[in-house]
């Protein structure tokens, strides 16, 4: 009897152990999505800026050359 109850803590505390572990990698994965996210938005800010100015002036009826 005392073999079953020893044999289910371990299983149950390995159980906690790779839950625990398990949402740690969740949130490091998170975290790097995130930054990668950032650093792509940052360098085609730009490009992302340029082309919403096209589309304000077409649709103001300008152009971006000469004025």
């Amino acid at each position: 009897m005392m073999y079953l109850y020893v044999y289910l803590s371990n299983v149950l505390r390995d159980l906690k152990e790779e839950a625990g572990q398990g949402m740690a990698e969740y949130a490091l994965i998170l975290a790097l999505v995130a930054v990668l996210l950032i650093l792509a938005l940052g360098s085609l800010q730009g490009g992302i800026e340029g082309a919403f100015q096209d589309v304000t002036d077409a649709l103001n009826g300008t152009t971006g050359e000469g004025g």
